[in-house]
């Protein structure tokens, strides 16, 4: 149906369609099974349940299909499917009034053909409630989705468009377009097109003889001639039918969604442009290919000094790079941030504690004039404090957790103890990785991945699963798509993601596209050839072991960009690549980059050093920056100023509360890893809770952005959701911490100003205003309570100055 403007409150009903709907699916059905149990006796135990059953359920499939109407009057569906899907829900919604009817007419008059015509109705209700709940499924899910697996864990699959994608910016270019908005516009429409048209239109079904997932197929058309006229989208046949109304029996696509208006839009634009697409087959290269070799630029000469109030000389390679950047973006160098706020930076990014007022005391009477590097190499000293810290950084990245799926069948092995002991001791970062790849029996949980329960797509097999995980965390590579058809967003194809997979297959395994077998097979190699080779012949030991030993060479300047972008994302809240798994992206500063991925090796891949040198950069201590929308971090054409500006992780918080309210936060009433009790034995400067990386995943953390480790993370949104509000205001676990911390306080500081002096310092770094003070006394009164305490307490620790790191 053609889209119409809608009056607000219509279109708001119908999106609510999906979730009324449930309720006819859920009570009618069940009404019905019911009703099968009192065949021989109407008047059983179950009959008033049933009879509320049926009528919730006959009132809810009448709003349902209201709902429905008004989501198709005003949404943007289309094709047979809906047809169906609406007037088989019309049907079920006038068979529930009069299954109601009849109910209503049998508690008058007990006749038996009122019962017989009852429940014959009730139970065809019942039978239409299930067809159209599968039609509604196949227009949700696609065609696919009875018979696709229900066992995809990861969200693997077709590439989406992207949404940092500028359509106004092209449509305003009148100009010819450059390579990278080719490669832009192009893959914005292979994604459209992947997503509505291939399941007719691709390799597995060919439509009318049409084929959209080539050049050349795409320009020769179907049966009936060409349907794109480079130039021209009204002579365009393709253009022509996706602007049919949806009700249009030539509309395409034919089945499911609309094209929305700014995908036409998109479609229309690249027709305008001649339909650019790459060469099948040839070497033009339309996607963007990282150097995989290494690459030393020779490093600027440091200036004699910086502008406009900075303390220091750029002394720091960081800054000689970043000097030549801010030269050529016309940006001045701010003055770094002071004492107080650099050392409350440097506590949270390398060991993930808060200073107590001590050290803050004691860092600013220090008097050496390199005392900022000075303290980040003391910080850096405390081994158990820093594994600890990145201990949450590293489990994300290679989805080990403490409990969870596969651990109850044996089909998951936790790293736990191998990790924290790596971290600890600082290991080479190409020994960490060589150790992951070719494990031990300590550290094989990574590369043996998740057995999953029951049927799970070939996609996701353990095999494939090493072999995405490999790529995506080492080396900034996404084959997820690729393990299930050729990817259409860069040049790597269905075959080389089967090849890499069979390194870690004791077996060599049959391509699937899809999900459906092929008859093929490859030779296990490396996605990179230059690399090295791999024994197909070999065990899966051996395999392994020959992976391991290629991926660690120096000449794999992508194993060492990669980590390199990690650990600078995770310190200045974006990468110099973004997004950091996308390593073929350019990065705002390629020179830098470059020169600290070489630097990095040169240096034994000593992850310490690595994080020594950004923190003691004048880039890092620039001032932060702070971006009203999320999505502009992550444009490409983002300009580096500073530090991005964030929230603290879920357990910087946890360990923060723990540590200055109440010391039984982190572990009270909960499950952690008790391995590493001996960590904190005979060391008396050891907080006296559990940190927060070694708890195991509940409610709160989770609220604060701790991801499920079943997949692999490798970022985590700063942003503050529904949840986390929810959460911090009414969450038990957080009010209960608070409540426990403020009757402790209370016993510890008879004296108002000084309970109220001993607070702000301890979660703020500082002392009180007069205005605050003078609000917090109002607060509190002078005999203080432990519920006045719990609310100052509360306040505290969600003020921004608290939970952001500036």
């Amino acid at each position: 149906m053609l889209q119409v403007n809608a009056f607000w409150l219509w279109e708001f009903l119908g999106h609510l369609h999906p979730l009324a709907v449930h309720f006819p699916v859920g009570l009618l059905l069940f009404a019905a099974i019911l009703e099968l149990s009192t065949v021989k006796n109407f008047h059983s135990r179950f009959r008033p349940g049933i009879n509320a059953l049926v009528i919730a359920g006959s009132i809810s499939a009448l709003i349902s299909a209201l709902f429905g109407w008004l989501l198709f009057l005003y949404g943007d569906y289309s094709g047979n499917t809906i047809d169906l899907h609406q007037w088989t829900g019309y049907a079920t919604a006038i068979l529930s009034l009069f299954t109601l009817s009849f109910l209503l007419l049998i508690r008058k008059n007990h006749k038996p053909g009122y019962v017989i015509a009852y429940r014959s109705l009730l139970f065809l209700t019942g039978i239409g409630v299930a067809v159209a709940g599968h039609f509604g499924a196949t227009l949700t899910h696609g065609d696919l989705f009875p018979k696709s697996s229900s066992s995809s864990k990861d969200g693997g699959g077709i590439e989406k468009p992207s949404a940092n994608f500028n359509l106004e910016a092209l449509q305003a270019d009148t100009g010819k377009l450059s390579v990278k908005q080719v490669t832009d516009l192009n893959t914005e429409v292979r994604a459209i097109l992947a997503h509505n048209c291939y399941k007719c239109h691709g390799p597995e079904k060919i439509k009318g003889g049409l084929r959209l997932d080539g050049k050349h197929m795409v320009l020769k058309g179907g049966e009936n001639g060409p349907v794109i006229v480079p130039g021209n989208p009204e002579k365009s046949e393709l253009f022509i039918r996706i602007n049919l109304p949806a009700d249009h029996e030539d509309v395409m696509p034919s089945k499911g969604k609309k094209l929305k208006n700014n995908e036409i839009e998109i479609i229309k634009l690249w027709i305008e442009k001649g339909a650019p697409w790459p060469e099948d087959g040839s070497k033009e290269i339309i996607y963007k290919v990282a150097e995989l070799m290494p690459r030393n630029p020779i490093l600027p000469d440091a200036p004699a000094g910086l502008s406009d109030g900075a303390k220091s000389g750029l002394s720091n390679p960081v800054d000689r790079w970043t000097d030549q950047y801010f030269i050529k973006n016309k940006t001045k160098w701010p003055a770094v941030v002071n004492d107080e706020l650099y050392l409350r930076r440097i506590y949270l990014d390398v060991i993930g504690m808060l200073p107590s007022p001590e050290e803050i005391e004691k860092f600013s009477n220090d008097a050496r004039p390199n005392k900022r590097a000075l303290w980040v190499r003391q910080l850096l000293n405390l081994e158990d404090d820093y594994a600890l810290h990145w201990l949450s950084f590293w489990n994300d990245a290679l989805r080990n957790d403490y409990t969870g799926t596969g651990y109850i069948t044996g089909g998951r092995f936790n790293i736990t103890d191998w990790l924290y002991k790596s971290l600890k001791n600082n290991k080479p970062y190409n020994q960490f990785v060589k150790e992951l790849i070719s494990p031990t029996a300590e550290s094989k949980g990574f590369i043996e991945g998740i057995k999953w329960r029951g049927v799970v797509n070939s996609s996701q097999r353990t095999e494939m699963q090493a072999a995405q995980n490999v790529s995506q965390v080492f080396l900034g590579l996404n084959l997820k798509c690729a393990s299930c058809h050729n990817s259409f967003i860069s040049d790597w194809k269905l075959e080389d993601a089967y090849a890499f997979a069979n390194i870690f297959a004791d077996t060599t395994l049959e391509i699937n596209r899809c999900d459906k077998p092929t008859g093929k097979f490859v030779d296990a190699r490396m996605l990179w050839k230059k690399l090295g080779t791999i024994d197909n012949k070999a065990t899966v030991a051996v395999k392994r072991k020959q992976l391991a030993e290629n991926l660690i060479k120096p000449e794999n300047g992508r194993l060492y960009r990669t980590i390199v972008n990690r650990i600078w994302a995770q310190m200045m809240g974006r990468g110099l690549i973004e997004p950091v798994d996308v390593m073929d992206n350019e990065p705002w500063n390629q020179d830098l980059l470059d020169w600290m991925a070489y630097d990095f090796v040169a240096k034994k891949t000593d992850l310490k050093e690595l994080i020594y040198l950004i923190a003691t950069s004048n880039a890092y201590q620039l001032p932060s920056v702070g971006y009203k929308e999320p999505a502009i971090i992550s444009n490409p054409k983002y300009k580096f100023k500073g530090m991005v500006r964030r929230r603290m992780s879920a357990e910087q918080f946890t360990d923060a509360v723990s540590n200055i309210i109440s010391p039984v936060f982190a572990d009270s009433n909960l499950k952690y890893n008790p391995f590493l009790k001996a960590a904190y034995n005979g060391t008396p400067a050891k907080p006296s809770f559990v940190r927060a990386a070694l708890v195991a995943n509940n409610s709160f953390l989770s609220a604060l952005g701790r991801p499920n480790r079943e997949t692999v993370s490798t970022g985590r949104d700063s942003q503050a959701n529904l949840l986390q509000a929810l959460e911090l205001t009414n969450g038990g676990r957080f009010n209960a911490v608070l409540k426990e911390g403020a009757e402790q306080w209370i016993k510890k500081f008879n004296d108002p100003d000084l309970l109220i002096k001993n607070i702000y310092e301890r979660t703020l770094g500082r002392e009180p205003r007069q205005n605050e003070l003078a609000i917090a006394r109002k607060s509190l009164g002078k005999a203080p309570t432990a519920d006045a305490v719990q609310d100052l307490f509360w306040a505290m620790v969600l003020l921004p100055e608290f939970q952001i790191i500036y």
